[in-house]
């Protein structure tokens, strides 16, 4: 087995979280300690959290614990780009391609806690 690199959830998350990070970047100034602090958060914990749970996929309680984690804050991020959509920030397009590319990652992880030892769980 490879490394976390070489999974599909860390590279779809990983870039997800990076074009949320680069249309974050004309979001207003007064948004920087909000939205954008949140959204680029949640969708990097996406990320970070499979990370977790790889390396603990020895156990598989543990590695279902942080995909659960990582499947929150993939929701919370389809939460923040409902408000970047509602305040105009982006348009519908980019809204409908992001939340795409979300529910794809909120598959992944499913499929991941639904199959534990296909990941090296136990």
């Amino acid at each position: 087995m490879g490394t976390y690199k070489d999974l599909l959830i860390y590279k779809k998350s990983f870039s997800l979280a990076m074009e949320i990070f680069v249309v974050t970047r004309s979001f207003p100034k007064e948004e920087r300690y909000s939205l954008i602090d949140q959204i680029r958060r949640s969708s990097r914990s996406v990320n970070i959290c499979s990370v977790e749970a790889y390396r603990k996929r020895r156990y598989p309680n543990h590695f279902v614990s942080k995909l659960t984690d990582a499947d929150m804050e993939n929701s919370e991020t389809q939460g923040w780009l409902e408000f970047a959509l509602a305040c105009e920030y982006i348009d519908k397009d980019t809204y409908e391609k992001l939340l795409a590319q979300s529910g794809e990652i909120g598959r992944i992880l499913q499929y991941m806690m639904d199959n534990p030892d296909k990941f090296g769980a136990g």
